[in-house]
């Protein structure tokens, strides 16, 4: 395995991202607002997707190029651990290993993110929540680190909102369950932060503002001072 290589920023130029099994871009608005140069690469094609993208399959697009970025985030498909899917007796592959084992070749910093359901395969992960950002959703997504790249676990606070039950509108007072097929879209973008995404975007998508926090811990860590203003 390749060991991990420095962090480092050629002058007059963004670090680069890598965001794999990007879909339609919500890791990576987070990241480019953090002040990362995004590409983004997803086997679908990913016309909504707001930055640079790269139709390719992920694992083998990492494995082949992982080492020319700065920083690597990869959101393998969640659908073989979430609830929802189980119960309708649907099956999807389990990406999560073999996308460790390629991000592990890279010599990069990496983050992989998924579900709850993953977490018994995710190596301690770092919960985030939507009331950690003053985000009106509990969208709990886990971030495994490596690489050299480490994140501490922010505070959670109680969950005391009610929450809309899945699928139905979201009454006031309550915030809003954006999964499955879910009502209101317009207000999912307004909560979520994500104004150019369709219905299947945002279901899928990690709010940017997780993805910032991540970003910008990031350059902090893993950047020469003189060289990167974080």
């Amino acid at each position: 395995m390749t060991q991990p290589a420095t962090f480092r920023r050629v002058r007059g130029r963004r670090p680069r991202l890598l965001d794999l099994f990007c879909c339609q871009g919500g890791a990576a608005k987070g990241y480019a607002d953090a002040g990362f140069d995004v590409t983004g690469v997803d086997k679908d094609p990913q016309p909504r997707y707001p930055y640079r993208f790269v139709h390719a399959d992920a694992i083998t697009f990492v494995l082949e190029h992982g080492a020319e970025f700065d920083f690597i985030h990869a959101s393998p498909p969640c659908q073989h651990d979430t609830e929802c899917q189980r119960i309708q007796g649907n099956t999807h592959p389990d990406l999560i290993d073999p996308t460790r084992a390629a991000l592990e070749t890279t010599g990069r910093p990496w983050v992989m993110e998924n579900v709850r359901g993953a977490v018994p395969k995710l190596r301690t992960p770092v919960m985030l929540c939507g009331p950690m950002f003053a985000l009106e959703t509990y969208r709990h997504r886990f971030f495994e680190t490596g690489g050299g790249f480490r994140l501490e676990q922010p505070g959670h606070c109680a969950h005391t909102v009610p929450q809309a039950k899945m699928g139905r509108p979201v009454p006031p007072g309550y915030y809003g369950q954006y999964v499955g097929n879910f009502s209101g879209v317009d207000l999912a973008r307004r909560v979520m932060g994500v104004p150019w995404m369709n219905r299947d975007g945002i279901r899928e998508c990690i709010p940017p503002a997780y993805a910032e926090l991540i970003g910008r811990h990031a350059l902090r860590q893993l950047a020469p001072a003189l060289d990167v203003a974080a």
